[in-house]
């Protein structure tokens, strides 16, 4: 069934009510023992979960993937940033055939994804964290193939809710990419066959590093209750977001993991609240400082920092047997030996777009029938790295890595309505409760 087109004026479409349901509009389900997930029109039927910034570009990359991609549905919390998702999409694509979201493949609510992930045989999951591991179970039970952005979780009962529908996932062989785009980057890609082949010996220590100024902040507005509060400014609430260790240096935390070729025993480290501290600024620290060490002795430092007006950086070092290297998200990656003679030095000129490839590696595996990819254990990993490093820091104690898998550790509630308890609520004054270190627990 081909569903017609409509580009939908955006104050006729706000104007419609906050739950949209599909109507008598059924779409047959596709398995992934299929030849092809296409219809029969040849189309590759996408439905984007979470319509934010990233999911708006996630979007764009799939459509740019392969012709035959099309957006049948879309789903997100918020009316406003669905459909500020489908007027940027309509500006490039309105005029194409690319579109196939109307009034009735619109969905908001808490439980809209189920609608949009019904109608579709690929699904991007863009939202806040905290609601990945529900989405990524759900979408494998219906046996979609699956885009997902890291992190895939917030917290260890999400950890292991994402482990059991992994398992389930290759058994289907449903694609699964994670939006750890380091691992589609030519120079990344380059480099790690190097340090297979021995270019540095045996890395022996690291360090990974995001320190930047930091990421945008949502004040709150007039009559927003205290859940919409935090899912507009969800950075700042560690149910939500991870704090900045888990969503965002994510990134660098995980080319550790894949250069070594393991995961750390446990971890160790400090950080805290300096400089971003205000109301709007939620729970999270704004620096990090852990140390991570894996089971051939090497020792990972890891440094995140959201502090304007200090040193930006935002790159991977490693040290071994037999020489370093230095490698970053700008095709910068360069190998030396220990007189520090220059021994490869990447020329990124022609590399692609990391994000855009991850995209276009995965919807030719689905075009093609073939069971490529199963980024689910990376993903689990570089998390839950990333889980015990913000575990380590904000208790200030050693966290190992098995005895973590076992923490009772939920952050996300069940929710049904903006109008439903917050997990955290702040104080009189205005202020949330912040981790401190040798108090807050893990046991």
């Amino acid at each position: 069934m081909k569903q017609q087109t409509k580009k939908i004026n955006r104050r006729s479409f706000i104007e419609q009510t906050t739950k949209l349901t599909v109507g008598g509009f059924m779409l047959s389900q596709l398995t992934a023992k299929s030849k092809k997930l296409s219809t029969v029109e040849g189309e590759i039927r996408v439905a984007v979960v979470g319509c934010g910034g990233r999911g708006t570009g996630a979007a764009t990359q799939a459509l740019e993937a392969d012709k035959d991609v099309r957006i049948v549905a879309m789903a997100d919390v918020f009316l406003d940033q669905a459909t500020n998702c489908l007027d940027s999409l309509n500006e490039k694509y309105g005029d194409t055939d690319r579109l196939g979201v109307n009034r009735e493949t619109l969905f908001t609510g808490f439980d809209g994804y189920i609608d949009a992930i019904n109608l579709a045989d690929v699904v991007i999951l863009t939202t806040p964290p905290a609601f990945r591991p529900l989405h990524f179970e759900y979408a494998v039970k219906n046996n979609k193939h699956i885009f997902m952005e890291k992190p895939v979780a917030t917290d260890v009962a999400g950890i292991q809710r994402v482990i059991r529908a992994s398992k389930l996932a290759r058994e289907k062989k449903l694609n699964v990419v994670v939006g750890l785009q380091r691992h589609y980057q030519k120079s990344y890609r380059l480099i790690k066959n190097k340090i297979k082949r021995g270019k540095i010996g045996d890395i022996i220590s690291g360090q990974v590093y995001w320190n930047s100024g930091g990421v945008w902040t949502r004040p709150r507005k007039k009559n927003q209750t205290e859940l919409e509060y935090q899912m507009r400014n969800w950075y700042y609430f560690n149910w939500l977001c991870g704090d900045h260790i888990v969503e965002q240096h994510i990134h660098n935390i995980d080319v550790a993991n894949w250069f070594i070729g393991s995961v750390p025993l446990s971890a160790q480290g400090m950080g805290g609240r300096e400089v971003r501290k205000g109301k709007d600024h939620g729970q999270i620290f704004d620096h990090h400082f852990v140390e991570f060490t894996y089971p051939g002795g090497q020792i990972i430092a890891s440094q995140c920092r959201h502090q304007k007006g200090c040193m930006n950086r935002v790159e991977e070092v490693f040290q071994g047997t037999r020489g370093s290297v230095t490698v970053n998200s700008e095709n910068f990656g360069v190998i030396k030996n220990k007189r520090g003679r220059v021994l490869y030095d990447h020329d990124g000129s022609n590399d692609i777009n990391p994000y855009q490839q991850e995209h276009d590696e995965l919807f030719n595996a689905i075009k093609l029938g073939e069971y490529r990819f199963d980024d689910t254990q990376r993903g689990i990993d570089a998390t839950m790295t990333a889980i015990i490093g913000r575990m380590a820091s904000y208790s200030g104690k050693i966290i190992n890595w098995d005895d973590a898998l076992l923490f009772k550790h939920n952050l996300v509630p069940e929710l049904n309505s903006l109008n439903d308890v917050a997990p955290v609520n702040p104080d009189k004054s205005g202020n949330y409760p912040v981790p401190i270190p040798g108090i807050t627990k893990y046991r």
